[in-house]
């Protein structure tokens, strides 16, 4: 017994056996707990996805757990075991600058899932269509790393005794000349954080911008992507979008449509009385619209004209356009019946008062009318 206690002297590196023993007891201890409960609250979530159960609290520490890498642990580990070891000051001084790195590396990456788990919560509560929060995920995720992973830099320099006052203002400096070097960059940068945050539209919206129409493709850190009809992809910088008046037609609930009907003076009274109800009564026998009004607006013209307004409850513009045309021709049937003449070869002359925005085809690609 006596010779096991003089062994647990006998110094090895600076320390006695015994206390490397007991470092090496929690060294083993550490790294098969860490991962034991890395698996038992991996276990549970799948337990709780299976009986259809949801718990944020759960979700979220699985989703950390996920996220800590074996390294991480390798270096908790360690850290526990060498707390009552004694080191020469450089192992010490390299383990020290280990450690404190590998703990705001995984910190980071915490933070960084944190923020993703809010954002997929986020999406999953939201009513409003899952492709605006896609399109801003990239966006808020990229401003996100860059302030989380330089906050993390930061504080790890301080632990590691570096002076922080002067490195920042140092920063500080050269941030303003680096700004003012890449100013276009930040304006289309901040401008992507606009997007994302206010989300004036989404992927798979259609747009019109001035003189350009086109089908959302992605929305980037510095530009936008537009599908025209015709096939090319149209490249937009952030800053440029948000200074533009931009037309989203993919948030349109119902269509608005708005035509005349030139009718021919010589039409008789009782014929011209009978054509609102008759228009009323056509537009409410056809499917997914809405009637709102007709009426004889205009006598002073080359031809009596009748303004109708009815609204199509689908913003898909192929429902607005059979919709159309099946009252185009029931007007024709109608007024020949009631012997109402047109002005002029074209029966019906539309005249949209809104801008016509770009079609959908089947497809969900943008067309421009």
């Amino acid at each position: 017994m006596s010779g096991w206690r003089n062994l647990g002297h006998i110094e090895f590196l600076g320390n006695e056996l015994g206390t490397w023993a007991i470092a090496l007891g929690i060294f083993l201890v550490t790294f098969t707990i860490l991962p034991l409960l890395k698996r038992i609250i991996s276990a549970r979530r799948r337990r709780q996805g299976q009986f259809g159960t949801v718990n944020l609290a759960v979700e979220l520490t699985a989703a950390l757990v996920a996220r800590t890498s074996r390294l991480f642990l390798w270096g908790a580990a360690v850290w526990l075991a060498s707390r009552d070891l004694t080191f020469p000051p450089r192992v010490e001084h390299w383990l020290t600058i280990a450690l404190v790195l590998l703990f705001w590396m995984q910190a980071a990456r915490w933070a960084m899932t944190a923020v993703r788990f809010a954002i997929d919560t986020r999406r999953m509560r939201s009513s409003g269509p899952d492709t605006l929060v896609k399109g801003s995920m990239e966006v808020i995720l990229f401003g996100a790393g860059i302030l989380i992973w330089g906050v993390a830099a930061v504080l790890a320099l301080d632990n590691l005794g570096v002076a922080i006052k002067p490195l920042l203002a140092g920063l500080g400096i050269g941030g303003i000349a680096l700004a003012l070097a890449v100013q276009t960059v930040l304006a289309d940068l901040l401008a992507s954080l606009s997007i994302a945050l206010d989300k004036p539209f989404g992927v798979g919206d259609a747009l019109a911008l001035d003189d350009i129409q086109g089908t959302v493709e992605h929305i980037g850190v510095k530009s936008t992507r537009l599908r025209s009809i015709n096939g090319e992809q149209i490249i937009l910088a952030n800053a440029d979008i948000l200074k533009a008046r931009v037309r989203n037609f993919g948030r349109l609930r119902e269509r608005r449509s708005l035509f005349r009907l030139d009718v021919h003076y010589e039409t008789p009274v009782p014929a011209l009385a009978a054509v609102p109800r008759a228009v009323r009564e056509i537009i409410e026998a056809t499917p997914e619209t809405r009637f709102d009004r007709c009426h004889l607006l205009s006598c002073g013209g080359p031809a009596l004209q009748f303004e109708v307004v009815y609204f199509v409850s689908s913003p898909v513009f192929k429902v607005y356009a059979d919709a159309q045309q099946s009252i185009n021709l029931r007007i024709l049937e109608r007024f020949s019946a009631l012997g109402v003449s047109f002005m002029g070869a074209t029966p019906t002359r539309v005249s949209l008062q809104q801008p016509q925005p770009p079609a959908s085809d089947a497809g969900g690609q943008a067309r421009l009318l």
